[in-house]
């Protein structure tokens, strides 16, 4: 106890942390087996490590990788557009609407990629010709499928539509996670049903699609090495298996298109990460950014929209706990 006649106090209290022991050995198991893995790549001659470096500049595996970009952000944009449409004639009232969304959503994910793909290669021998007119009357535009329907767009469409059906059904999701309130609010106030989705609805329910939609996209980079069913062979993977198979050194060069993945993923996780934040921002009870209602230095400003919305009282803290994808 403080001595109050003397007027010294106490002597302070030495706190000890409590040992844990458990995280010095599991550190030293992991040390121990990375050195191993790095040991086992390093030392390893079969892995042709020269060949790796030679190829990783390669013109043509350079030009791979930007085909797979292009296949892999093509798509994802013209599934994204497709499913917001998909979406919002899920929660029509229109039963055609919703019956047309359903199946597509049926088809395209109840068949396996590949297989889309292949038939999608051969539309040509399908349909050798395409017309535009009156059913079984006059045509009015005709063309040959094979000059119109490349290797290169039977693989983006194919790709674009089997990916839609996945993400209409994260789009619903999200939709379905905001408040109804928040419609019924905006439409007292004299709004339109497409202003309500544009700046009310989907702006609530990106916090909600973003992270699956980009889980999709990284995914999407991977998927895109199956276009060689189309075929199309400018795709990263076809490339470096080519390039493998004629210097019959198949090792290195799957090797040089994993190190292109892992570059690519890692960068798209990075935005991921910061879209992620961008549409947390006033969902999150302030621990993040700046205080609800408050200025970059503490003091009173003007609150943000997400500020208003999440006092409003009518958004769920945590929506994931009643809806999932």
């Amino acid at each position: 106890m403080e001595d109050r006649s003397s007027g010294q106090l106490p002597e302070p209290l030495h706190a000890r942390p409590v040992p844990r022991p458990g995280r010095w050995v599991s550190a030293v198991i992991v040390l121990v087996l990375v050195a191993m893995a790095v040991n086992a790549l390093v030392t390893n001659p079969n892995f042709r490590w020269d060949t790796v470096w030679l190829y990783l500049r390669d013109v043509l595996v350079v030009r791979g990788v930007g085909w797979t970009l292009v296949l892999t952000f093509g798509s994802m944009a013209i599934a994204i557009v497709l499913a917001i449409l998909l979406a919002v004639m899920r929660r029509s009232d229109n039963p055609v609407m919703r019956w047309v969304s359903w199946f597509w959503i049926w088809f395209f994910r109840g068949t396996p990629i590949y297989t889309q793909l292949v038939f999608w290669g051969l539309i040509s021998v399908l349909y050798p010709r395409l017309s535009l007119g009156v059913p079984f009357g006059p045509e009015f535009w005709t063309f040959t499928t094979k000059d119109v329907i490349t290797a290169f767009w039977a693989a983006l469409i194919g790709l674009a539509f089997n990916e839609s059906a996945y993400l209409a059904e994260i789009v619903r999701a999200g939709l379905s996670s905001v408040d109804p309130g928040q419609t019924e609010a905006a439409k007292a106030l004299g709004m339109k049903d497409g202003k309500i989705l544009r700046r009310i609805v989907l702006p609530q329910a990106m916090r909600v699609i973003v992270p699956p939609t980009g889980n999709e996209t990284i995914s999407m980079l991977k998927t895109t090495s199956l276009v060689l069913a189309i075929p199309f062979t400018f795709e990263l993977t076809y490339v470096t298996n080519q390039i493998g198979s004629r210097i019959f050194q198949p090792i290195p060069l799957l090797i040089v298109a994993a190190l292109w993945y892992l570059l690519i993923t890692s960068i798209l996780m990075v935005g991921q990460h910061y879209l992620e934040r961008y549409y947390g921002r006033g969902f999150d009870g302030g621990r993040t950014g700046r205080g609800r209602g408050r200025g970059p230095r503490g003091g009173r400003g003007k609150p943000s929209k997400q500020d208003l919305i999440g006092a409003s009282g009518t958004t769920k803290d945590d929506p994931f706990l009643e809806v999932t994808p």
